[in-house]
């Protein structure tokens, strides 16, 4: 018989994944200037870091959650933690800017790992009466990561930015000790085996050709043949994928899960917030050493009030999302978002640090209003056997929403700023020897990049509000957590 306290147990583990994973991300962004430095890195090779960490979860995150739902999610859960740890110490060791990018990239294979079962873990331990409650104490750990992780950071990288992953490495080892010792396989992995590998090889073609496209047409023009080559590629790619997922017995993505209504809008409002957010730390990261002259530790400090409003409030709308639904808090979060992004659109040089704060703020309670209660709605209408999958799309939107945020905003900065230029103005910190007009052109392109997020979210919240009917399954066999029965609306 399960231990009473087992779900607890699971969420320990899970929720210090999510930390770890989460940790390493801010730590790292505060570092990038002082990669820059160390290793001479360009600021292509920093982009890539993100967009190609983002990239390979993307590709990986749904595959992995197939993978969950056919053998089960303890042993990836455990793999991914080692892995991660192992890529950390290699990161620490670099002796190159290429070196650090292709270990980040092995880092990325343990991230997939991690958060492609981590829902899917919370979902069999809680069933469906507290999930909100658990997913929003795993966003509230998500927040604690986001305060500590950009100061901690800042600290570290002080002494040297190895120090960053050599503490992965410490945190990991006992992570992967913990989740190996604790986490039981209690759901029942499926009897059928089969792996969608055409899919799969389909889908990373088609999401590698999106992504180069978009990522150099700031670079190269819009117009240039290579880019509208990529694009149009993409979307061939991604019809042939839709095609071979809908003729396949057991395909890498159940399309019926995106068709759905309910499903599909709550995917594609979590696809749209995370394109509107995704770089929002990472310009501001530049805009405090830029237009600040900010250090390491003062940059991190400055990132908290964001991760400080998500934390606070994520928890508290998933207990609320639990009684009442999660339709009107999803909407509500995004439209709060969408408030606090207004603040950012007039950015300039004079904007005051009360300012930068009040408005991250507004936008980390929308967050948190958002995050729990659209993981809950997701998860809480998948029978068990569909529940890593599931997962693997939430996790795919999101991150696919990021490394499209980060590409299109870079894009976006270098049609107003040469990056040469760019770089230049990261590494030296001197906003007063800095051409006034290179300042103005990075002010420019912020503000494009914030106005476009503004735009995002507002119609994210739109789909969020939109009622719909629950999916109809023609098999779902929920597993023996789940204590009541799934609403017929989204409320």
């Amino acid at each position: 018989m399960m231990n009473k306290n087992y779900k607890w147990i699971a969420l320990s583990c899970t929720s210090l994944g999510v930390f770890f994973s989460v940790l390493s991300g801010g730590t790292l962004i505060v570092a990038f200037p002082s990669i820059m430095k160390d290793l001479n890195a360009s600021l292509a090779i920093i982009m890539w870091m993100f967009i190609g960490y983002m990239l390979a979860l993307t590709i990986l995150v749904p595959f992995i959650g197939r993978l969950a739902d056919i053998y089960g999610r303890k042993n990836l859960f455990v793999s991914g933690f080692f892995i991660f740890t192992l890529a950390s110490l290699f990161c620490a060791l670099s002796k190159s800017a290429n070196q650090l990018l292709i270990y980040r990239m092995l880092q990325s294979v343990g991230g997939a790992l991690l958060v492609g079962t981590n829902t899917a873990i919370v979902a069999d331990a809680f069933g469906k009466e507290n999930l909100g409650k658990a997913l929003g104490i795993n966003s509230m750990v998500i927040g604690i990561a986001s305060i500590i992780g950009p100061i901690i950071g800042g600290i570290l990288v002080e002494s040297s930015w190895r120090n960053i992953f050599y503490i992965n490495v410490f945190i990991g080892f006992f992570g992967t000790l913990w989740s190996f010792m604790q986490l039981k396989e209690i759901y029942i992995p499926s009897k059928i085996k089969k792996i969608d590998y055409l899919g799969t090889f389909v889908f990373t073609i088609a999401i590698l050709s999106f992504l180069f496209g978009f990522s150099l047409g700031g670079f190269f023009g819009w117009l240039s043949p290579f880019v509208i080559i990529s694009i149009i590629c993409s979307i061939i790619l991604f019809y042939v994928f839709i095609k071979i997922e809908n003729n396949c017995d057991y395909p890498m993505m159940e399309i019926k899960l995106i068709k759905n209504k309910l499903l599909g809008f709550a995917y594609s409002s979590n696809l749209l917030n995370a394109i509107a957010r995704g770089a929002i730390t990472f310009l501001l990261v530049f805009y405090f050493h830029i237009i600040k002259g900010m250090d390491t530790i003062q940059a991190g400090i400055m990132l908290t009030p964001f991760a400080i409003a998500m934390m606070i409030s994520s928890p508290i709308c998933g207990v609320i999302s639990d009684k009442y639904g999660t339709r009107i808090l999803s909407f509500l979060g995004l439209l709060i978002s969408a408030f606090g992004l207004i603040g950012f659109i007039s950015i300039s040089q004079t904007t005051t640090l009360f300012e930068l704060g009040f408005w991250m703020s507004i936008m980390g309670i929308g967050s948190g209003m958002f995050f729990s209660p659209n993981s809950t709605l997701i998860m809480s209408s998948i029978p068990a056997d569909k529940r890593g999958i599931a997962s693997g799309i939430r996790i795919m939107t999101n991150n696919g929403g990021m490394m499209l945020s980060f590409a299109l905003s870079m894009a976006i900065i270098a049609s107003s700023i040469d990056l040469n230029v760019l770089q230049d103005l990261i590494v030296n910190t001197k906003t007063e020897n800095a051409n006034q007009l290179d300042i103005s052109n990075f002010i420019t392109g912020l503000r494009i990049v914030f106005s476009i997020s503004f735009a995002l979210n507002l119609f994210a919240a739109v789909l969020s509000f939109i009622k719909t009917k629950k999916p109809v399954w023609d098999s779902a066999p929920l597993d023996d957590l789940e204590k009541s029965t799934i609403e017929s609306e989204a409320e």
